[in-house]
């Protein structure tokens, strides 16, 4: 299986967000994002992660694995 790269642009249309927030986010260190020759890269999986983690949904998987309920 192959990971999907993708540049600042195409990560700015998934999201539907400008290119510039994404470059602040990936920049502060708040999106997974890599560099290669100076330049912005992002492994679509780890975008999928991240999107999972911002909507809480990382947290409901585990609270359903243990049980328990997930907290807000």
């Amino acid at each position: 299986m192959t990971e999907q790269i993708m540049t600042i642009k195409e990560v700015a249309g998934y999201l539907k967000v400008h290119e510039r927030t994404v470059y602040r986010l990936a920049s502060k260190g708040e999106l997974p994002a890599f560099k290669v020759a100076n330049t912005w890269r992002f492994r679509l999986q780890d975008i999928d992660h991240w999107i999972r983690q911002q909507t809480g949904t990382l947290a409901s998987a585990g609270a359903e694995q243990t049980g328990r309920r997930a907290e807000s």
